[in-house]
């Protein structure tokens, strides 16, 4: 379950939004100063903060810089005044959204489900990705650009390397000696795309126990090659 913070100072719309989010869902807590919001927003567990602008103690413009000194996640900025030199400082300051206030709860749910899901893409995109691909007897570090074949280490080419690490990294998909040819050469450079066939063959006397039999990377007549798992 998803948390978020409101900070509020008008308790009915601060309360409206609570439930449309907990009817969606999503667990809520509200303030309604701006001290006390800035307080809550540093120290918990929020997965999404909406923010009012106009706050008793501590303005929105403020809390919002604050908080994005410490966390990166979403902040929807919410405001009753529509110039455009206030969304302008609120984006700025690191807001993903700015509302005009009136708007419709649902609208305001729809947002929040737009920025957390955003955001969780964004959150996948970060994370590590692997440097090792292991299938069956075949081992290929892309950090260090060694490739082991049944633990033996094999001598590959700079374009061997990267065609098999890319046929690898796309397993039981079809790829056409076009497709590999602008992958892996590009089309402005020298050359054809019989090159493709050629350096297939060379993958397949370095990783195939049986060439004329290959275990990891078929010919699909007609279509191409595919790396088997």
């Amino acid at each position: 379950m998803k948390n978020i913070l409101i900070i509020e100072d008008e308790t009915s719309i601060a309360e409206l939004e609570r439930d449309y989010l907990e009817i969606n869902g999503y667990r809520v807590d509200m303030e309604h100063s701006g001290d006390e919001g800035l307080k809550k927003a540093l120290t918990g567990n929020y997965d999404l903060i909406i923010l009012d602008l106009m706050l008793p103690k501590v303005d929105g413009f403020e809390i919002c810089r604050k908080i994005r000194d410490k966390h990166d996640i979403p902040i929807l900025m919410v405001s009753a005044k529509k110039e455009e030199i206030d969304k302008i400082r609120g984006l700025g300051l690191g807001a993903d959204d700015y509302i005009i206030k009136p708007f419709s709860p649902g609208e305001l749910v729809a947002r929040v489900k737009a920025h957390l899901s955003r955001y969780e893409r964004l959150l996948g995109s970060r994370a590590p990705q692997t440097e090792e691909i292991r299938i069956r007897g075949l081992l290929i570090d892309k950090s260090s650009r060694r490739v082991f074949v049944n633990n033996q280490e094999v001598t590959f080419t700079t374009r061997e390397f990267d065609l098999l690490t890319f046929l690898a990294s796309n397993p039981n998909r079809v790829f056409s000696k076009d497709q590999l040819f602008e992958h892996i050469w590009g089309y402005d450079s020298v050359g054809d795309i019989a090159t493709v066939t050629v350096h297939i063959h060379k993958l397949r006397d370095k990783i195939e126990q049986d060439p004329s039999n290959p275990q990891y990377i078929d010919t699909i007549w007609g279509a191409g090659y595919r790396f088997k798992i």
